[in-house]
């Protein structure tokens, strides 16, 4: 019996600045509050895992600095009872870092990222002969050496995802909102190596070709759809979960699909957004590793997600499985967006 998540890609040191509102060019914003946090899909997601109490075995895959950056990495994972045995030092470069800029009221954030130790995590990096049931890898886009397309045409991430999937673990990868077209050249090589992937509407847009927003950035829940349906159709296994801000689209390869709103948290409650989506990650993969019903893996993940906006750092806010499901009764669910006739 497998059991376990290992989680792969990104460690970041995420330098969290709350602001009071984002200025153009030239104009000043105020700094309200400032604090060093967690960033990157992989720290963010085995740490809110761990906030979330799992109840079974997790370990790390990466890549950070020999520097103080990198001792923090390592000593917050060892705190949380976190296995480190995968992730490595280097002292070619620094661990990686991010400058987010949150807006308060809105939790609107804006980033600054410094690639590091994790532009040189490769494919050597990765050891799947342990017991680990699902492994999760993020972001794609994000991981220089990953994501070369090789001459036959596979990214590097690509390889790790089969290798994976060859040695019986369950896998699953979260994509960076990047604006560019290397969507194109290497998210598709990946999908078949992929069980369950997470994407938000943009990301999917760029995948697909789908405008999953209208001009005025107003989502099209029909378009969503389509997207998310046209992503299984390229190669994912199991299941694609579209996220957006009132809600999450997930779809299966036999045709199920299921809408499950976020939470309703009140505004004065939202203190930022960071690692929000993470939060929701790491509850699905909960439940997807316990066997749980899809439903009930989805309202695990918006809990979870809207635990983690009470605090402007990724995953401080995120409180324990069961008290997380207790938001749903104090806050509600958001109105479901309605399919176009």
């Amino acid at each position: 019996m497998r059991e376990g998540i290992l989680v792969g890609g990104n460690w970041i040191i995420d330098q969290v600045k709350v602001i009071d509102g984002y200025p153009k060019e030239d104009q000043l914003a105020n700094i309200i509050s400032e604090s060093s946090c967690n960033g990157g899909s992989a720290y963010n997601v085995i740490k809110a895992l761990a906030k979330l109490e799992a109840g079974f075995p997790l370990s790390g895959v990466g890549l950070v600095g020999d520097d103080e950056g990198g001792d923090k990495v390592l000593l917050d994972c060892k705190n949380y009872g976190i296995n480190t045995r995968q992730i490595g030092k280097t002292d070619e470069v620094s661990t990686s870092y991010t400058d987010v800029m949150s807006v308060r009221g809105t939790g609107r954030r804006t980033f600054f990222h410094q690639r590091g130790a994790n532009a040189l995590l490769d494919i050597n990096h990765f050891d799947f002969s342990g017991n680990e049931k699902i492994f999760h890898l993020g972001y794609l886009l994000l991981l220089d050496r990953l994501d070369i397309v090789e001459e036959d045409g596979l990214t590097r991430a690509a390889k790790v995802l089969r290798s994976a999937q060859e040695n019986g673990i369950l896998t699953s990868v979260d994509i960076v909102s990047e604006r560019s077209q290397r969507f194109h050249e290497v998210v598709p090589p990946a999908l078949p190596y992929i069980d369950y992937l997470f994407v938000n509407e943009f990301e999917a847009a760029m995948i697909t070709g789908i405008l999953t927003t209208t001009l005025r950035e107003q989502l099209v829940i029909d378009a969503c759809y389509r997207a998310a349906r046209d992503i299984l159709a390229m190669g994912v296994n199991r299941w694609v979960f579209l996220h957006f801000p009132a809600g999450i689209i997930a779809v299966s390869k036999d045709g199920q699909e299921i809408y499950q709103s976020s939470l309703n948290v009140p505004d004065e409650k939202i203190v930022g957004s960071s690692g929000a989506g993470d939060a929701f990650a790491a509850g699905v993969l909960i439940g997807v590793h316990n066997g749980w019903d899809m439903e009930k893996c989805l309202e695990l993940g918006v809990c979870s997600a809207a635990s983690s906006l009470s605090e402007p750092t990724s995953s401080e806010g995120i409180l324990p499985k069961d008290e997380c499901l207790k938001l749903a009764e104090l806050y509600g669910y958001k109105k479901k967006l309605k399919i176009k006739n």
